[in-house]
């Protein structure tokens, strides 16, 4: 058989019929733009989660209130964490270097006629070695504001232009739940960490957060939301772990399950690269369905025209043409549709990802393997759904074909 000739013949019966043919590939061509659509931003999306979390330093590991089963089975959780945590893993592990107490709660803020809910952070000074934040103006809290209970507050940059606009805001008086704090500093615009915009926070000394604002809720000490903690170096973090593990474990004289849970960079990057892995995959399946409807639609599309056809497969097979010459035949166009459709839902897909990276905080992530697996794919359940026709025009009688024509 000359498969040169089959592949004219393909073409042009194909083209024959451009608006039957294009609507039979719009199915193949929905399915491969969406399976990697999802597929790329998935990925770009773990990437975006990946380099916040780099973003954040090597080193650093987070002390939470609750055991990982607690904080699974509620998001109301035991108040295990008190100040005096943190400054015993400050001044007892080895492997420490710094360490930032934090107690976050949403409160009230108001200025003038503006007011709005924003994350209130009492903490200490460390913070900002720690967690890696610069001050764009002003200072920082130190220890004196500590030791004074100071109504002092620094501003995230969000804050400050919604707030003050061109105006210094250094030694203006802001109010937090009613109580008025000096705006002492400015932070350096930080962007958003997983969705959470870190420039629309507040950042008072945990004492004033305890002592005016919240009140202590714990009949341990100040109790604390996380404790942020730097090890000395990379390969410091395991011991920093274990260490801290003991340390808080002796402290809060537990024999069985841990009241408290610490998590490396990466702990919480794998946690999040399996949510992230497991969204991009069930996505990618539901687009995959797609692409089985536009198989169905090539073979409903192929069976019609094998009965449109009728005539034209009898006076082929009785001039000599075998069973096989016909199947090839119709397998050929029902690959053509196919891979026609997954070409072009190739581009589609791409170029969606594109917008995606132009108008999104994710960056634009092409997979290669995406695309291979896609137009494969396609290709193969041209092939598969194209069987049945090709089987039912190569079956033909020549003689019953040619009387009902």
């Amino acid at each position: 058989m000359d498969w040169l000739e089959s592949g004219k013949m393909a073409v042009k019966t194909l083209t024959a019929n451009k608006l039957r043919t294009s609507l039979t590939m719009l199915g193949m061509i929905i399915g491969n733009a969406s399976v990697i659509a999802m597929i790329g931003i998935g990925q770009s999306a773990q990437k975006l989660a990946a380099d916040q979390f780099e973003s954040l330093g090597p080193n650093v590991l987070f002390v939470s209130p609750g055991s990982s089963q607690a904080r699974q089975r509620t998001t109301n959780l035991p108040r295990t964490l008190v100040w005096d945590d943190a400054k015993a893993i400050a001044s007892q592990v080895p492997s420490v270097k710094e360490v930032a107490a934090q107690r976050q709660t949403q409160l009230p803020l108001i200025y003038g006629g503006r007011n709005r809910n924003s994350l209130i952070t009492g903490t200490t000074p460390e913070f900002l070695s720690v967690r890696d934040f610069d001050i764009a103006k002003g200072r920082f809290l130190t220890n004196l504001d500590l030791e004074r209970n100071n109504r002092v507050a620094v501003l995230g940059s969000q804050i400050a232009t919604d707030f003050f606009g061109g105006k210094d805001p250094i030694g203006q008086q802001i109010r937090i739940r009613n109580v008025s704090f000096e705006v002492i500093g400015i932070m350096q615009a930080k962007g958003s960490f997983l969705g959470s915009n870190q420039d629309d926070a507040v950042y008072v000394p945990l004492t004033t957060t305890a002592s005016v604002l919240t009140g202590r809720t714990s009949p341990y000490g100040l109790d604390v939301s996380i404790i942020s903690v730097s090890a000395k170096n990379e390969a410091s973090v395991p011991a920093a772990e274990f260490q801290i593990t003991n340390l808080l474990r002796l402290r809060h004289k537990i024999i069985s399950e841990d009241d408290f849970t610490v998590q490396t960079q990466k702990d919480i990057l794998r946690i999040v690269g399996t949510i992230t892995g497991g969204l991009t995959a069930m996505l990618a399946a539901i687009a995959g369905v797609s692409l089985l409807v536009g198989g169905i639609g090539i073979m409903n599309i192929m069976l019609v025209s094998v009965s449109e056809r009728t005539q034209e497969i009898g006076l082929r097979k009785a001039i000599g043409a075998a069973e096989s010459d016909i199947l090839i035949q119709f397998m050929i166009e029902a690959v053509l549709l196919s891979a026609a459709g997954g070409v072009i839902g190739t581009a589609v897909g791409v170029g969606g990802i594109l917008l995606v990276g132009v108008f999104s905080p994710l960056s634009a992530s092409v997979s290669p393997v995406a695309i291979a697996l896609a137009v494969s794919v396609s290709g193969s359940i041209g092939l598969i759904f194209g069987v049945i026709p090709a089987r039912q025009a190569a079956k033909l009688d020549p003689i019953v074909a040619l009387r009902s024509a």
